[in-house]
């Protein structure tokens, strides 16, 4: 294959991994075009956060473990990122109050110091699976960005495309979960750390279970 057919190749995946990644979001299948992405800088240097993310999130064995995929899950190519990701060309798919979904810098936040995120597939079962980790300089930070995240679940919920973006909600003062469809995503924020899964064609119980495993390797 010729350098710029390798190059092509590498944008087509790259183009399918976002895609899935935007399914994985809303909890639909369809495939959009586009392929804009803005990360923000690079974090980790000058961490002022008491937690080293890398050190609480699951290392791979564990995941095939705790899915039941086995070998079959493996983490996504160019899908392990260091730093909040937005995927531009789906923002206007969704209302404003919605686009958060596709947009990790809203999620997390801006007062982020450091931050892990990975994404598994089990493509026999069709199954995606993500994991993050995004650490703040104390706990009082970290439950503020998590109270503003809730906000803006709320904010989604209450328009028309709530239904199909979120789905059903519940939150706590530590934790949200939401549930569109077969996919759903949870939170939970404990000391200076917000986690995030993520997940499509997988039973409630794995994402519980990631997350249990996840803060137990949150100290405090």
């Amino acid at each position: 294959m010729t350098a710029r057919g390798c190059a092509s190749a590498r944008r087509t995946r790259r183009y399918r991994w976002l895609s899935a990644l935007a399914a994985l979001c809303v909890g639909c299948t369809h495939t959009v075009g586009g392929s804009a992405v803005r990360s923000a800088p690079e974090l980790d240097e000058g961490s002022l956060s008491p937690v080293d993310v890398d050190t609480v999130l699951l290392e791979g064995p564990q995941m095939q473990a705790i899915t039941g995929a086995g070998a079959h899950l493996t983490v996504i190519p160019g899908m392990d990122s260091k730093s909040p990701v937005d995927i531009d060309f789906m923002l206007e798919s969704v209302p404003p109050q919605c686009q958060w979904v596709f947009a990790e810098t809203l999620v997390f936040g801006p007062e982020i110091e450091e931050f892990h995120k990975s994404t598994f597939q089990n493509p026999p079962g069709g199954g995606l699976i993500s994991q993050a980790a995004a650490g703040y300089r104390d706990a009082a930070t970290a439950q503020r960005a998590f109270d503003d995240l809730v906000t803006l679940i709320h904010g989604c919920d209450a328009t028309g495309s709530g239904a199909a973006i979120v789905g059903t909600v519940a939150t706590t003062a530590d934790s949200a979960r939401t549930r569109p469809g077969d996919c759903g995503r949870d939170y939970r924020v404990k000391s200076a750390v917000l986690v995030e899964v993520t997940f499509c064609a997988f039973p409630d119980s794995v994402p519980d279970i990631v997350m249990t495993n996840i803060l137990a390797n949150v100290p405090g």
